[in-house]
């Protein structure tokens, strides 16, 4: 068996907590020793054991001399658990193979340099490609100081989210809203306008689909969001509220003393906030519209992911809502070629994956 036949194997365990280590990345590691495995680990929440710690203790003293294939580079420094280098040096393990180097800048190197000069033998690149694509959030949010993020809407054939009388319940079946739930959680934040709140009255959650609920973030710049709005009253999730500077003080308190967190900011300029959410922890972000909410994010060029649900049915009509509102996109040269990633049938619909790397 060959490299990257085992370092298969981690990228597997890593994959088994998608949704559950923000704001840290997904990190499989497998110990072999006479090509047979020894001990497997995976990074399973943020504040819990590293991969490679999870592993070694699997494999006890039949680390020593053993190899261990690793989808990340092993940290290096002590956050929240003790460097992973220094557990793999006291094991005694002789070489350490790495699928994708570590682009946070307390790590990026450094553990392959304590590795080397501790006397292992360190390969890396092995399924570079893969490893990068499955932390894809992570190496994101690493390098551009603000969330991954991904645009999802549900639609007709021709793109219409509602007809002509604004009719929208419900365009796409149950399982594919059942997997909009999952992909919610896949998400540190959900982000809508408050006109989708006004209309709908959405509670924003998984209703009990994946692994956790994001945090509810609203766009509103003149707070309208009422105090009986089912995001406020039920306490399912935290809710944010993104306003003008300008806004009553009055309305903000009485959102705040109900366990609202209100942000002012520039609602209308997302090269602001964006930031702003990442300094707050949302380091991935899953914005589900209107239809003016998710033209904003199109035409800014500030998304990386597109999730849409198509439903086999023709809608039309001038006044009907498309998709995307806004100004769009002035030139064809001015767009972001999207590569597709997924297409699957669920139920009667359609769901297409897109991302732009």
């Amino acid at each position: 068996m060959n490299d990257e036949h085992f370092m298969t194997i981690a990228l597997q365990m890593a994959a088994m907590a998608t949704g559950q280590t923000s704001p840290n990345p997904l990190v499989g590691c497998v110990v072999v020793k006479d090509n047979s495995i020894v001990g497997t680990g995976a990074h399973l929440r943020a504040g819990r054991a590293h991969a490679e710690v999870n592993a070694l203790q699997m494999a006890g003293e039949d680390a020593n001399g053993a190899t261990i294939y690793v989808t990340l580079e092993p940290c290096s420094h002590t956050g929240r658990t003790p460097p992973c280098c220094e557990a793999i040096i006291k094991a005694g393990v002789a070489r350490v193979v790495i699928a994708s180097m570590d682009s946070n800048p307390l790590v990026a190197g450094k553990g392959v340099t304590w590795l080397k000069r501790a006397g292992v033998s360190v390969e890396t690149g092995v399924l570079e490609k893969e490893a990068t694509q499955l932390n894809r959030m992570f190496m994101h949010h690493i390098s551009a100081k603000k969330p991954y993020t991904t645009l999802k809407f549900a639609a007709s054939l021709d793109g219409k989210i509602a007809t002509a009388m604004g009719e929208s319940q419900w365009i796409t079946g149950e399982r594919a809203r059942r997997d909009g739930w999952k992909e919610r959680s896949l998400h540190d934040g959900i982000l809508v306008g408050i006109q989708t709140v006004l209309a709908d009255q959405p509670a924003l959650t998984t209703r009990g689909v994946g692994t956790k609920t994001p945090t509810r973030i609203v766009l509103d710049s003149h707070l309208k969001l009422p105090i009986n709005a089912t995001i406020v009253t039920d306490q399912m999730a935290p809710t944010w509220v993104l306003t003008n500077r300008d806004v009553s003080d009055e309305k903000v308190n009485t959102l705040e003393a109900l366990g609202i967190r209100v942000i002012k900011t520039d609602p209308h300029q997302l090269d602001v906030w964006l930031p702003l959410l990442y300094e707050y922890g949302i380091t991935s972000l899953y914005v589900e519209g209107g239809a003016r909410v998710l033209g904003s994010f199109l035409t800014s060029g500030n998304y990386q992911r597109v999730v849409a649900y198509l439903a086999p049915m023709l809608l039309g009509g001038d006044n009907a809502l498309s998709s995307f509102g806004g100004k769009g996109i002035d030139s064809l040269a001015n767009t972001t070629r999207l590569h597709f990633k997924q297409t699957e049938q669920i139920g009667e619909d359609l769901k297409i994956v897109l991302e732009s790397f």
